[in-house]
């Protein structure tokens, strides 16, 4: 069951959002706001797993209250104005809803918002893939074909052969959601002990990449390549 909250400006818009939210089966609308800062203040101390959000209101604009909330909170942005689009793609929203919609639209939007959260958390029974969403998708990632991945601010640059992924998340996170053999070797990089080809002091190399290492992790990384992979 997916927990959420709407905040719009316009009371009738939350009451369509309401009463399509009523017709799905998975979401539970626990609220709704008028108000950005007190629907700010609500999930602070009641976290929930998406918010319905517009775009154009006072005080704070739905793009910059999308900056201040968790990177975990999925965002499906409502609004009667299409030139955000782009924007909201960059925000990593899970969906974009052009006002005036329908229930099927609106359905739709919510099962990508299901799809992610299961993928999200139900990833690590998965055995040799993850998937990783980045813009409006979720794209496959085998784990014999990751090299490394490195944070980059809010975003996490996932590195195989062939294409680099970003996706929106902490390297926090991603740690979280891979196997054991992905060492983290500097606070700004993970890699795939499987792929490396040569250690050094203060960097590794996969391949014709050379990744740094900083000393607080040099001992851990070389004690568990000899451990688990000679």
């Amino acid at each position: 069951m997916l927990t959420a909250i709407a905040i719009d400006d316009e009371p009738m818009a939350l009451e369509v959002v309401k009463a399509h939210a009523s017709k799905v089966p998975f979401l539970e609308l626990k609220e709704t706001f008028t108000n950005a800062i007190k629907a700010m203040e609500y999930i602070k101390s009641n976290p929930v797993d998406l918010i319905f959000l517009d775009i154009k209101m006072p005080d704070i604009s739905g793009m910059e209250f999308a900056t201040l909330i968790p990177n975990e909170t999925m965002i499906i942005f409502t609004t009667a104005y299409s030139e955000h689009a782009v924007k909201s793609f960059e925000l990593d929203a899970i969906d974009y809803l052009l006002k005036p919609f329908n229930l099927s639209r609106f359905l739709k939007a919510c099962q990508k918002a299901q799809e992610w959260f299961e993928l999200k958390h139900g990833q690590k029974n998965a055995s040799d893939f993850i998937f990783i969403k980045t813009g409006f998708e979720q794209v496959k990632i085998n784990f014999d074909e990751l090299l490394y991945c490195e944070a980059n601010g809010n975003y996490v640059n996932f590195q195989t052969p062939n294409k680099k992924i970003l996706s929106r998340m902490t390297l926090a996170e991603t740690e979280k959601i891979l196997p054991s053999h992905f060492l983290k070797t500097h606070r700004s990089f993970l890699v795939n002990a499987k792929k490396i080809d040569k250690i050094e002091k203060h960097q590794l190399h996969i391949g014709n990449t050379k990744i740094p290492v900083s000393g607080s992790y040099f001992e851990e990384l070389i004690g568990k390549i000899k451990s688990d992979y000679r």
